[in-house]
């Protein structure tokens, strides 16, 4: 097995009349932790916290980008699918789209104090920060540009 559970088991023992606490917590405690699935998660799926638990990790051989804390993959969303058990690879995540294919975005271009902004719908589905490609509703016409947090897309230069 790769890890276990996490529990804190604390025991006491006495030694010459004294009362000494001991942990029995073994010697591969501070190999850290590790995320599993709880169920099976399917690619395209939102991880939620309830679906993924922190185990510690017991085999030293465990090597890779794996998630550690359960905050860690909360809210991205599974590019393969994760299997109970397995712990899970940082590049088995991506963040969640923030604009869709198809779907109605704002378009803003701007150079010095002039800003221009229109409608348009991407050819993409894309992540804050991606450079994807949308078409001008009105002219028709494909323009580079990257998604912003707000979800509108920031037209590039040519």
């Amino acid at each position: 097995m790769m890890f276990r559970r996490i529990r804190k088991i604390k025991t006491t023992c006495c030694i010459l009349g004294v009362l000494i606490a001991a942990s029995a917590a073994p010697a591969f405690a501070d190999m850290g932790t590790a995320v599993i699935p709880k169920q099976i998660i399917y690619p395209g799926e939102e991880i939620s916290a309830g679906v993924v638990e922190e185990v510690e990790v017991t085999n030293p051989k465990l090597a890779g980008e794996y998630a550690r804390s359960v905050e860690e993959v909360t809210g991205m969303v599974s590019n393969r699918t994760l299997l109970p058990g397995r712990t899970i690879l940082l590049s088995a995540l991506r963040p969640p789209y923030a604009v869709k294919r198809g779907s109605a975005v704002r378009l803003s271009f701007s150079i010095g104090s002039m800003q221009i902004s229109a409608g348009g719908t991407p050819l993409q589905d894309a992540a804050v920060g991606d450079v994807i490609r949308v078409r001008n509703t009105d002219s028709g016409v494909i323009v580079s540009g990257t998604v912003m947090a707000d979800g509108t897309v920031q037209v590039m230069a040519r």
